[in-house]
């Protein structure tokens, strides 16, 4: 006799329970899928929170700095300065300087670039003309050779310093230049031993670049500096005292 062994029934699939079975998984994975979905937004809604409330101390104290200096500048702008937002952004500003009389620059409006770091007043701004000039502290690109505009050891920039005081002392600098500390070396060798010719260059540069660019502009096209310019109240000043405010102090030229 064969040895049959060990059988097992095999009953017909229940095809009402398959279906069943299948709604629930869908069913589950459903609430599993809307659950992440859920959460998943909680956490962007956090971390947008959280970067939308979150401001550092250091951008509250520059934000409130900014807005004191801005609104200074605005309503008691030093002599032959003005500064303002470009573009309505608090950390990108231009500014222009009125040529001193009896230097080479008289007659002339020359404009800055200011660009203000996330650090600032921590930092220093950043200057440079955007109109060309001829000087020894200042080069092709418009940079300029200033102790204010670096850190210390090598510069003297402060947090009690601001932009005016800053544009004060390029004001100045345009007026005495500092050959011992030069960017463009070339001129600096011309205005110590040959000056005349610095002079003459300097003069061409002020009436080819700061000068014919300012003729047959409207009153409406005219910003502070050139109403200024057109009255002649931009004189030179007297060279190592700056208005901080508290206390006069002259702010050395120095580039390395």
């Amino acid at each position: 006799m064969q040895d049959q062994g060990l059988q097992i029934p095999v009953f017909p699939a229940d095809e009402a329970g398959s279906r069943s079975n299948a709604r629930i998984f869908r069913k589950e994975e459903g609430e599993r899928r809307a659950l992440f979905g859920f959460c998943n937004n909680v956490l962007n809604i956090k971390k947008f929170t959280a970067g939308v409330l979150t401001i550092s101390p250091e951008s509250m104290q520059r934000s409130s700095r900014l807005k004191r200096e801005l609104q200074l500048l605005s309503t008691e702008p030093a002599p032959g300065i003005s500064c303002w937002q470009n573009d309505g952004r608090v950390d990108d500003l231009r500014a222009q300087i009125v040529g001193g009389v009896s230097t080479p620059y008289e007659g002339g409006l020359f404009t800055l670039e200011i660009v203000l770091p996330e650090r600032y007043p921590f930092e220093p701004p950043k200057m440079r003309f955007l109109t060309p000039i001829y000087h020894p502290n200042i080069d092709s690109a418009g940079r300029i050779c200033l102790d204010a505009l670096k850190l210390p050891p090598k510069g003297a920039w402060r947090p009690s310093l601001n932009i005016s005081t800053v544009l004060t002392s390029i004001q100045l600098l345009m007026a005495e230049p500092n050959p011992d500390d030069p960017l463009m070396a070339d001129i600096s060798s011309e205005y110590k031993y040959n000056k005349p010719v610095y002079l003459e260059k300097a003069r061409q540069w002020t009436e080819k670049h700061a000068i014919q660019r300012n003729q047959g502009l409207g009153d409406l096209d005219k910003s502070p500096c050139e109403d200024e310019l057109s009255k002649g109240l931009a004189g030179p000043r007297k060279r190592g005292a700056l208005d901080t405010g508290e206390e006069e102090e002259e702010v050395k030229k120095t580039c390395v």
